[in-house]
């Protein structure tokens, strides 16, 4: 159905008309739509150069500031809907909050105790939504997901029933996309699953069992960047470090543009669209401001932050949730990728390009989980911590009741259209990025500026590098390589995890050019990622040199030293 948007990119990059990769998928009425994607991404620079060429009379039909999770979603969501789609990012893909997340792909336990017990519609429907799209999101980003058992440990008897009747509640109304049943589990299979469990808690009160439930798990920079690559192989003009600088009004004062600085080569052109959307996550009201110094601002700040442990703190198997911390808020203790992560914190803060986790918001989660541990967590053993500032929707039409709780704020995303046209859509939270996106695409449809379209097709479309995923890639990938050239069992279980089907292409690169040395002692990554990350996803740090993997503060230089020998 794309193949009109297609066009121009199969010539640039030398295809023929069966140049593309036919993915079959489904709209939201069920039916069938054949969706083409491009068998190669087309580079940077051609991608700058097709986001400058729009003119008075060809403007983009959507253009979309930002590139984090809800950006990239969108621009697939109307790049594959047939949309003539531009995106613009002013730093790296997912470099902001879309990659300090707790790496979890969840409805909400928390925000269902919120519903129970203050008789919340709101938060009963962020937590349905956010089940069903809970589901979507493992199906289809197979390679970059999977199912994590969670504990949720009980050290009084009245607990027992209790947590074992909520997360009963949220299998229920996750309904038929429930991922696997909770069940109870004695204190003796509770330390199985979780050695280092503790068999008293902080009021020496005997642990009486757990409950064991289940979520998903995911990386959430390779993801964005996925977004990214699939809704450029869509059609969509997708590029990194280009800033907006300001808007370009007609003469009824409506935005039908944007000022655009490339920060790499430092040169300036505009982009024309029939409607922009703001999709600037916590940066949203910068973004607002550059057409109106004086607009009412639509995002509260909030951070969250984490810290990295060493893998012998928990299991690598097996998560646990602290369901109510000294304070009332919950903490996740979480393996991933060969570490423990743990957080998160939730508190007002000022919106910043570099957010850090303060001293006290560190020792708040070593506090947290060490309460619930046999063995108390050294602080000299935090590996790396970061912090993401969650964009928390406060509806600029209606005034702030002054509340500075920020855990109280909901969850859910606000689409509005400012007096002079542009679209700004922010709250959320990651789980749902593809129901936003479909939400931020339709008000643009709604406001008459664009043309007919196909129906919405993301809830059953596979992104780049899931298509053609199978549960033995890992093992079809190590045998490419057992051919090619020498790699670790690790590498080959990273490359078939990271880019899915995608994975023989980065093999080969290491193969043609000499590059699979590992680019960090005893780390899965290689060098040949590099230069596939510059090629095919336009040079995103993020994807390149596992940005968000490599949390040891010791490994960074390391990285930083090989990363440029390969790109020389």
């Amino acid at each position: 159905m794309l193949s009109g948007r297609l066009a121009p990119w199969l010539g640039v990059l030398g295809l023929g008309a069966g140049g593309g990769i036919l993915l079959n998928s489904a709209d939201s009425n069920g039916s069938s739509n054949d969706v083409q994607l491009l068998a190669t991404v087309p580079t940077r620079q051609q991608q700058v150069a097709h986001l400058s060429s729009s003119r008075p009379n060809q403007p983009f039909e959507l253009l979309v500031i930002g590139g984090g999770a809800t950006g990239c979603g969108i621009a697939v969501d109307a790049a594959t809907r047939g949309l003539r789609t531009a995106l613009i990012e002013r730093q790296d893909f997912a470099s902001g909050t879309s990659s300090k997340s707790t790496k979890l792909v969840h409805g909400g336990v928390r925000y269902l105790e919120k519903a129970v017990f203050n008789l919340d519609y709101g938060q009963l429907k962020l937590v349905y939504e956010a089940l069903q799209e809970r589901r979507s999101l493992l199906d289809n980003a197979p390679h970059l997901t999977h199912t994590l058992p969670i504990l949720m440990p009980c050290y009084k008897w009245w607990e027992v029933p209790f947590y074992w009747a909520g997360l009963k509640a949220y299998d229920i109304i996750a309904g038929t996309r429930n991922l696997a049943w909770s069940k109870y589990l004695p204190p003796s299979e509770s330390h199985r699953q979780l050695p280092t469990l503790a068999e008293q808690n902080h009021e020496g009160k005997g642990l009486k069992g757990a409950i064991l439930y289940y979520d998903g798990q995911f990386d959430d920079a390779r993801l964005t960047v996925a977004l990214a690559t699939t809704a450029a192989a869509a059609g969509a003009a997708v590029a990194n470090y280009v800033e907006a600088t300001g808007f370009i009004r007609d003469g009824d004062g409506q935005v039908v543009g944007v000022h655009c600085r490339d920060r790499q080569t430092g040169r300036k052109f505009d982009i024309l669209a029939k409607v922009i959307i703001n999709a600037a996550g916590p940066y949203v009201d910068k973004v607002r401001e550059l057409g109106n110094k004086d607009v009412q601002h639509a995002v509260t700040g909030s951070s969250g932050s984490h810290v990295t442990l060493p893998e012998w703190y928990g299991s690598m198997y097996t998560g646990m949730i602290v369901p109510k911390t000294k304070d009332g808020r919950v903490v996740f203790m979480l393996p991933f990728q060969g570490h423990i992560v743990a957080g998160t914190t939730d508190h007002g803060c000022d919106v910043t390009d570099r957010p850090t986790a303060t001293a006290d918001e560190v020792k708040f989660i070593l506090d947290a989980i060490s309460d619930f541990l046999s063995i108390r967590v050294r602080p000299e053993d935090v590996l790396s911590t970061w912090s993401g500032i969650r964009p928390l929707a406060a509806d600029p039409t209606i005034s702030s009741n002054g509340t500075t709780n920020t855990s109280s704020i909901s969850r859910d995303h606000l689409i509005f259209t400012d007096p002079d046209g542009l679209v700004t859509i922010t709250g959320g939270k990651w789980t749902t990025y593809r129901r936003m996106a479909q939400d931020a695409v339709d008000t643009a449809l709604a406001t008459g500026r664009i043309g007919h379209t196909h129906q919405c097709v993301t809830s059953r479309l596979k992104l780049l590098g899931g298509q053609g995923y199978k549960p033995t890639l890992y093992t079809e990938v190590a045998q490419q390589a057992s051919s090619l050239l020498p790699i670790s069992a690790a590498t080959a279980r990273h490359l078939a995890a990271a880019y899915g089907d995608q994975a023989g292409r980065v093999l080969q690169i290491a193969a043609d050019e000499k590059l699979g040395q590992e680019l960090v002692h005893c780390q899965p990554y290689i060098e040949a990622e590099v230069v596939h990350a510059c090629r095919c996803a336009q040079g995103c740090q993020s994807a390149g040199a596992g940005r968000q993997s490599l949390r040891h503060k010791d490994h960074m230089l390391e990285c930083t030293v090989l990363v440029v020998a390969a790109l020389h």
